[in-house]
């Protein structure tokens, strides 16, 4: 069990893989883990194991098939599917082949999958199933240097006759031919890598413009998987939950690269859906996700008090109290008093163990945020449950985190320290400024923007913060986002956003107020609580957009914002709202791959009922 005056570290002492390159490293950890379990995923509803072993065999039969296909080293593939271990065997079948792997979120449009695929120069496209390869068929006309495409769920298609397309199955095949006829090639190819040498393109969101192309090398994912290990170390014994985009740096470095450093297993869950009760099913020791998964599950639990007994809500309130006080202990680096820790034995007892098996979270030794920023009371929650909560900052082009809260140190509201051999300034203007080896090669075929980017050694983030000086950091908020007011007030919107989104029925809002004579928000509501809300109160509503436009619920969050107000000074309040009554989803334009909403993006759509909310007082 963990208790916060006692930190437990990995379970075993960890068998580290390493390697200059990442087929290096994988090709180290097959070498030295063999028959451990690398990674499962449900088949028939079993979980299925697959070992290093198997893992090596299935990368070293895609590497091949591709060979056996006319792939070069150096030419690039991308992966147009959702995050699954097929994902992973595209992948590291690309670089082993001595290639750049490509990913592209599978929600993405046939028309952004043409432009990611043509920018990228990708030759060869793996694709999970029919949906996505209906995608590639509207566009191949288009993209010339596409030579095949290669399916992984081939349901549905097993008459299809087509000369570009073939199974992952078939494509496997080519590889143990091609092993029988050519010993030796495999190992060839994984070595044909430098360090310095291009292994993965990773496109930035787009919130403003066409998506750029981030080239990272092998150097900076060997660099930053050996940072991730020294900073939030694990091993094999660990359990690892397997959901966010692979396409994305969190969970592409993370996840997948870390885990082949250090050995954790990943776990890779059924679909987005099924997230909670994955976990629930997995119990994972190390857990990372982003901000509105942690909301997630706090608003779950929140709900399920509130239809609790009046006893079991008593023994609640008290056991969150008491460990609320451990919590701050823990957090100011004080002592527990014995009587404190006795009545936080008992507090676990009673309920906060309860409620980390409610959310899948009683063997969680670390809890890992990032991607965006995360409501320190949010981090005190879960401090007071028994869950070191650890949030870190880093972006696509820095390889990942860079910084990190220390599980033993940890401070809410800060990123934490500059991870090991990375350096992180300040600049006059208060920018975040990042050196060091994990710093990405540029941007695919824009020196403009890389120079932009990169000046004079130092990679400027965009990101605005502060450092105490105990080298700790704070992100204030995004250059581009700080709001001043027609007063001439600064304001960053994201500490009053962070804290709307603690309440369990908020699962995101955009203040706005630039120019402005006052602040106001675009609200986008949790609809699954929030239709509870109305449900118990016989709030009728027939869709999403009338359960927005129901005045009962308009009230409820009105409370909610008003609650939050008197926490901020008069000129950081909220003055008025709009509930966004369009459901969003991964598909929508509004919201980014980890689903938050795209600041510009909404404001450009919304921007009459941005206007509705200053004319009422013009």
């Amino acid at each position: 069990m963990i208790t916060l005056w006692n930190l437990p570290g990995p379970p075993v002492a960890p068998r580290l893989a390493d390697g200059p390159t990442i087929p290096a490293m994988f090709l180290d950890a097959v070498r030295v883990r063999g028959d451990a379990a690398a990674l499962r995923q449900k088949d028939m509803g079993i979980w299925q194991a697959i070992t290093w072993r198997e893992l090596g065999g299935i990368a070293r039969e895609v590497a091949l098939g591709l060979t056996s296909l006319g792939f070069e080293p150096g030419e690039t593939a991308s992966i147009l599917s959702s995050t699954n271990r097929e994902w992973m065997f595209a992948d590291l079948g690309v670089l082993c082949a001595g290639g750049v792997a490509n990913g592209i979120y599978p929600t993405d449009s046939a028309s952004q999958c043409e432009y990611l695929l043509a920018d990228s120069g990708s030759v060869y496209v793996f694709v999970e199933d029919e949906e996505q390869l209906d995608k590639i068929l509207e566009v191949r006309a288009r993209l010339p240097k596409l030579r095949r495409i290669v399916v992984f769920d081939m349901e549905g298609l097993r008459r299809l006759e087509d000369p570009q397309v073939i199974s992952l199955d078939a494509l496997r095949e080519l590889g143990r031919a091609r092993l029988a006829s050519h010993p030796g090639e495999f190992e060839r190819r994984a070595a044909s890598r430098a360090p310095e040498d291009l292994a993965i393109l990773v496109y930035t969101s787009g919130t403003t413009g066409k998506p750029k192309g981030a080239m990272i090398s092998h150097h900076n994912l060997v660099f930053i998987t050996r940072l991730y290990q020294r900073a939030i170390p694990q091993c094999e014994a660990d359990e690892r939950v397997c959901f966010l985009p692979l396409c994305h740096i969190a969970e592409r470095v993370g996840g997948e690269y870390f885990s082949i450093h250090a050995g954790a297993v990943l776990n890779f869950v059924e679909n987005p859906d099924t997230v909670p009760e994955n976990v629930r099913e997995i119990s994972p020791t190390v857990m990372t996700a982003v901000p509105r998964v942690w909301e997630k599950f706090y608003s779950g639990v929140t709900i399920a008090i509130r239809d609790a007994t009046r006893l079991q809500r008593l023994a609640y309130g008290w056991a969150l109290g008491v460990g609320r006080q451990v919590a701050e202990r823990f957090v100011a680096r004080r002592p527990v008093p014995p009587g404190l820790r006795l009545r936080y034995r008992l507090a676990r007892w009673i309920a906060l163990d309860n409620v980390r098996r409610m959310i899948g979270l009683h063997r969680t030794r670390l809890a890992v945020t990032g991607a965006a920023p995360i409501s320190p009371d949010l981090v005190r929650w879960y401090l007071a449950l028994g869950v070191p909560m650890v949030e870190g900052w880093g972006m696509t082009e820095s390889a990942g985190a860079v910084t990190f809260n220390p599980p033993d140190a940890i401070r809410p509201g800060s990123i934490g320290r500059a991870g090991p051999g990375v350096e992180v300034a300040l600049s006059p203007e208060g920018e975040l400024l990042v050196r060091g080896e994990n710093v990405f090669m540029g941007y695919l075929n824009l020196p403009e923007k890389t120079a932009e980017t990169l000046r004079e050694g130092w990679l400027h983030t965009g990101d605005v913060g502060s450092v105490d000086p105990e080298g700790y950091f704070r992100i204030t908020d995004r250059m581009k986002d700080i709001i001043i007011t027609a007063g001439g007030k600064n304001v960053t919107p994201s500490e009053f956003e962070n804290q709307l989104k603690f309440s369990p029925y908020i699962t995101d809002a955009v203040v706005i107020g630039d120019r402005r004579a006052y602040l106001t928000a675009l609200v986008m509501i949790d609809q699954e609580n929030v239709e509870q809300y109305a449900q118990e109160r016989d709030v009728p509503f027939s869709n999403y957009a009338s359960l927005c436009r129901a005045p009962e619920i308009v009230e409820l969050i009105r409370a909610e914002v008003e609650k939050v107000n008197r926490q901020f000074a008069r000129v950081e309040q909220v003055k008025d709202f709009r509930l966004i009554d369009q459901r969003l989803t991964a598909e929508d334009e509004e919201l980014t791959p980890t689903m938050k909403l795209k600041r510009s993006f909404v404001q450009r759509k919304y921007a009459e009922l941005i206007e509705s909310m200053y004319r009422q007082t013009a």
